[in-house]
């Protein structure tokens, strides 16, 4: 059974950063990709950033591209999203998440995910 568990959210003023964290379990990481996804309340879930440990490519949204990094420790089934320069815009939960596809996850509707963590940029 796939688990993931989350860290690194919080609150931060515009401008400023946040790292995400995500350990992943019960599942053979390679055959994956990994990534987060993001809900603010009344809009819809939406991808936000990608990578596939079997290869290192990555995906963005176009939203936070130049600004967020996504990266992987593959001896660590874990994956790290740094943010930088976080606008209100960002306020969201962000859920890690993976899916066979890297399309699927990126278009906000990946097969898996976790229970998400708050981030809140204050203007």
């Amino acid at each position: 059974e796939m688990h993931f568990v989350e860290s690194g959210g919080g609150l931060v003023q515009a401008g400023g950063s946040l790292r995400l964290s995500c350990a992943t379990s019960g599942f053979k990481f390679d055959d994956y990709v990994i990534g987060w996804v993001r809900q603010a309340p009344g809009r819809l879930r939406e991808g936000v950033s990608a990578i596939s440990p079997s290869d290192d490519s990555t995906s963005y949204n176009d939203s936070v591209k130049g600004r967020f990094t996504i990266s992987v420790d593959k001896a660590k089934n874990t994956v790290y999203l740094q943010m930088n320069n976080l606008g209100p815009e960002d306020t969201a939960v962000y859920y890690c998440a993976a899916d066979v596809w890297m399309i699927s996850l990126m278009n906000g509707h990946p097969d898996h995910w976790g229970q998400g963590t708050q981030v809140t940029v204050s203007s």
